[in-house]
């Protein structure tokens, strides 16, 4: 049985932090007798320039990160004895949002989105671990958001995200504005605000990347 800390020295090799996991039960989305689900997601810092050094990124074809994550996510399952799922290849799509709730290291912030206790609001996944065997998880902190003044409640310029939802056509609508350049540039205002994502020192590059990515 492969212990926690060699997959995440595994992960962490490739730039990938493991940002949680639970042991479900009978959870039909995964595959038969997965016991530990362990979710997958960028390290920073270091990461984006790991990922703009790959062949993916280099090769010009379509959605250079969802490959590059399928191949190097794909070779750690293979190396470590798990099943290797991804949030993106859909419809349908995986229920990633409620796997990381079942971590108990991500929760719903107060403006809807998930936040993470090492990430804050800039956790993001690329994949999942599903492992057959039983695997000693340590446990999860307290969400941050429990000793936060929460200036992400103040943080979008047009109030599209709340703690009632997420109001995507006022967002789309300001970053076709002028004053939408710094999140298209610099990553959406709501989550910078976040005092732990500020700790966490993503790139802005990759920031602005999947910002395009959203708002072509």
């Amino acid at each position: 049985m492969t212990a926690f800390a060699d997959i995440e020295s595994r992960a962490g090799a490739e730039y990938l932090a493991i940002l949680g996991g639970f042991h479900p039960d009978g959870d039909p989305h995964l595959p038969d007798g997965t016991r530990t689900l362990l979710l997958i997601g960028p390290q920073a810092p270091g990461f984006w320039p790991h990922f703009h050094a790959s062949s993916e990124y280099a090769d010009g074809d379509p959605d250079p990160m969802d490959r590059w994550s399928t191949r190097v996510i794909g070779a750690l399952a293979d190396a470590t004895g798990a099943a290797a799922l991804f949030p993106f290849g859909g419809p349908p799509f995986l229920p990633f949002i409620g796997w990381a709730q079942a971590t108990g290291r991500i929760h719903k912030s107060p403006v809807s989105l998930l936040v993470h206790d090492e990430q804050g609001l800039m956790t993001s996944f690329r994949g999942a671990l599903a492992f057959p065997d039983r695997l000693d998880l340590p446990p999860p902190p307290i969400t941050p958001c429990l000793i936060c003044a929460a200036p992400c409640e103040d943080a979008c310029p047009v109030d599209a995200l709340t703690e009632d939802g997420y109001d995507t056509a006022a967002c789309h609508a300001f970053l076709d504005t002028p004053a939408g350049a710094d999140c298209m540039d610099n990553g959406c205002k709501v989550r910078r605000a976040c005092p732990v994502s500020k700790s966490h020192g993503r790139d802005p590059a990759q920031s602005a990347f999947h910002m395009r990515s959203f708002h072509p």
